[in-house]
């Protein structure tokens, strides 16, 4: 009697980074995917997208949600913060999960949990109990992105990572340009007491892409039998664990990384919390002139994503995130400090403040994959990402509190700061471009 071949034997289609051989041409990163790849690609684009959609539905609705409830500056910042330090919980649970279970169910898990509590967010009756909805909403919308870059990672071949994850990144633009597209119709045509609850319960969407993904989207082989091989897979002691004469630890990485990931998001989410509210009250525009504005910010971001994902293959992952923090601090400050009256001038510098602030997350998904071991990346990953995303919760709840004295343009100077963090944290991590993950 033959031997049936192991289960996790290799073949063409599923082995991860090959595709048909091709590393020429523009799309030479998708072919390298191969068919399983691209479908791990594909359930991970969409979630990200849909992830960003259902984030985006609270700043695009902030001023309604403020008038109806009757809220000042720092009560409307706390949305974000809750959101984003719940996120921190929900991103190391789903990093833990993605290393125990795997990382297509992990993902399937997350993108249900936000979709259903955003959902939640269209019906609350008051400003506590959407307070609530929002934060349980964070536990999914931290988990997304960490378990989808991975499940990418372990696919895609070490000379198009940063590119390929540099794509996935650009799907946060896409699902902004999404939301932005429904707010414009939504509040044109509803009343705005009723349009924030129609931009929640529209949440709905990601339910279509679990179903496909339940079916079509499978962990890449070679990482899944290398987590089933370790004891102590999944293990937060791992990633804090001293390094001792014999084997490196993880300690010195997580704190870095953690600091890398504090300062680029403590200077993204200011942006994307509080420009489209500093658009509408201190330039005065109007629902039409505020997307008509974001429409500029989110092509550079969307540009930003793909651009970067070239250069941190092109360059490495830490001079691309020095370039792009700095440019991004530069940016913030030119546009904080536009005169009033020169809204053209507003237009013109949202497309580059976009294309920075973007651009330097091109590297994340593929430079945090990379620091961290097979067994442990979920967690890893998932640790970090979140956390910083957490503790960077504090700048745009600073710009909030300090709206009302400062303004909103000339509190989003914190902004700038978190980038600066972010260029020192580089100085204790490594180099990876190139790295193998299996």
């Amino acid at each position: 009697m033959s031997t049936p071949p192991p289960p996790q034997a290799l073949t063409a289609d599923t082995r991860p980074g090959t595709g048909d051989g091709s590393d020429d041409g523009a799309f030479a990163w998708l072919r390298a995917l191969g068919p399983r790849g691209r479908r791990a690609f594909g359930g991970a684009f969409g979630g990200y997208a849909l992830d960003s959609y259902d984030y985006f539905t609270l700043p695009l609705s902030m001023v309604a949600l403020a008038a109806y409830f009757g809220l000042d500056s720092g009560q409307t910042g706390l949305f974000t913060t809750v959101t984003l330090v719940v996120s921190a919980i929900g991103g190391a649970l789903a990093g833990v999960l993605a290393d125990r279970i795997g990382r297509v169910k992990a993902l399937m898990i997350t993108v249900i949990t936000y979709a259903v509590f955003t959902v939640a967010c269209g019906f609350a009756p008051n400003y506590e109990t959407l307070l609530v909805f929002r934060a349980l909403q964070g536990l999914g919308f931290g988990g997304e992105w960490a378990v989808g870059a991975i499940l990418v990672a372990e696919y895609a071949s070490a000379k198009h990572r940063g590119r390929t994850l540099g794509v996935i990144q650009s799907s946060w633009a896409v699902g902004w340009a999404l939301a932005v597209i429904v707010y414009t119709l939504v509040f044109s045509y509803l009343d705005h007491d009723l349009a924030w609850r129609v931009m929640f319960w529209t949440g709905a969407l990601p339910a279509v892409l679990v179903i496909w993904m339940r079916r079509r989207v499978h962990d890449a082989p070679e990482a899944a039998a290398a987590r089933a091989k370790n004891p102590h897979k999944g293990s937060f002691a791992a990633i804090f664990r001293r390094g001792t004469a014999g084997a490196p630890g993880l300690l010195r990485t997580t704190v870095f990384a953690v600091l890398l990931s504090t300062g680029v998001q403590g200077g993204y989410y200011t942006l994307a919390t509080w420009v489209p509210t500093y658009l509408k009250t201190e330039r005065d525009l109007s629902v039409v002139g505020t997307g008509g504005y974001l429409t500029f910010l989110i092509s550079g971001a969307f540009l930003g994503y793909l651009t970067g994902g070239y250069l941190t293959d092109r360059l490495g992952r830490r001079r691309n995130i020095w370039l792009f923090a700095l440019l991004s601090a530069v940016c913030i400050l030119a546009y904080a400090n536009i005169p009033s009256g020169a809204n053209t001038l507003v237009l013109v510098l949202g497309f580059p403040l976009g294309f920075c602030m973007s651009a330097i997350f091109s590297g994340f998904g593929s430079f945090l994959s990379e620091l961290y071991p097979t067994e442990v990346r979920g967690t890893g990953q998932g640790f970090t990402y979140n956390t910083g995303r957490a503790v960077g919760a504090v700048f745009p709840t600073t710009v909030g509190f300090l709206a009302d004295s400062w303004g909103v343009g000339g509190a989003l100077v914190f902004g700038a700061i978190g980038y600066g963090l972010a260029a020192l944290a580089l100085l204790g991590l490594p180099e990876t471009r190139g790295k193998e993950l299996m």
